[in-house]
């Protein structure tokens, strides 16, 4: 397989990989926020019932017999499988089951899944580039966990539900490079509100069984207590925000970014969201950004700009 070739980063390009991001890093807020009100995958499985209600309007002809659908469904089957059930099911998961700083370290490691899975599996380059800006990026986000203070790595401890925000991570990974792929029918292809609702009607079906085995297969065979929602106004307001912004949005602006610099690019982009975690969790909570956010911003950055020069 001949390895992919994508245009140099330009500002547009860079806007719709830094938007992402930012809609990611509230969804990680306000994830954690419903962690106590409602389960993991019954989470995830309600945000994308509402993007699929949002995006109905947009590209219902996409469900017609001939759009090209349901002859490659097989593409979208595993789109949907990795991307609205896979990732982001697991993320949910380690957010009930990991602390938020272990979660979002381990998500760090995304530009290294990048790399290597572009490798083995798209014939992708690892270049020199490469490997010095994940250094920096990582690095960068390192600072934000530590708060610029070293002696702090050695107070993380890995806990079981870090493991699920590993495999997330590789998950996204996939997903990234199936996207430089572009096997599915040009119509679709072309019209991104149909490209996302093509993955969403099979992502929920997916997301639909995660569920069913949340509320009867789990309990059946633990015996543990059947799960609960506990819904209020609060909650209806989550759900709509994770359904319009890190849900229709985001993807929209990331499904164009990679398709334009590349997943190993679009990568370094991906590890702003801690740091905007970080930000937004400040202004929530009172307390101004420290230095060490502009720290860690020159060293995200500079990870960016290094690993998107052309050689």
């Amino acid at each position: 397989m001949s390895a992919p070739h994508f245009a140099p980063l330009t500002l547009g390009t860079a806007a719709l990989l830094t938007i992402a991001p930012l809609l990611w890093a509230g969804n990680a807020v306000v994830g954690r926020l419903a962690a106590d009100w409602i389960p993991p995958m019954s989470f995830n499985f309600l945000r994308w019932l509402l993007a699929f209600a949002i995006l109905l309007p947009l590209a219902a002809w996409v469900l017609r017999r001939h759009s090209g659908l349901w002859q490659h469904w097989r593409r979208f089957a595993l789109l949907g499988l990795l991307a609205i059930a896979g990732y982001n099911s697991l993320q949910y998961l380690a957010l009930h089951t990991s602390t938020p700083i272990n979660v979002t370290l381990v998500a760090a490691s995304m530009p290294v899944w990048m790399l290597l899975i572009g490798r083995l599996f798209f014939a992708a380059a690892i270049t020199r580039q490469a490997l010095v800006g994940a250094a920096l990026s990582l690095l960068g986000v390192l600072v934000v966990l530590t708060h610029g203070e070293v002696q702090r790595i050695v107070q993380l401890q890995l806990v079981p539900g870090d493991a699920w925000m590993l495999l997330a991570a590789c998950v996204w990974a996939l997903y990234s490079w199936l996207l430089t792929r572009r096997d599915e029918p040009v119509p679709i292809r072309a019209d991104w509100s149909a490209f996302l609702l093509a993955q969403i009607i099979f992502g929920l079906f997916w997301s639909a069984a995660l569920t069913a085995g949340e509320w009867w297969v789990w309990p059946s065979a633990t015996g543990s207590a059947t799960p609960t929602i506990a819904w209020s106004w609060g909650l209806v307001a989550v759900l709509v925000f994770v359904a319009v912004g890190p849900g229709v949005i985001a993807y929209r602006f990331w499904t164009e970014g990679v398709q334009r610099a590349g997943p190993t690019v679009a990568s370094f982009f991906s590890n702003l969201t801690p740091l905007l975690a970080a930000l937004m969790s400040a202004a929530l909570l009172g307390e101004p950004p420290q230095a060490f956010h502009a720290v860690a911003f020159a060293l995200i950055v500079a990870g960016i700009v290094v690993s998107s020069l052309r050689r």
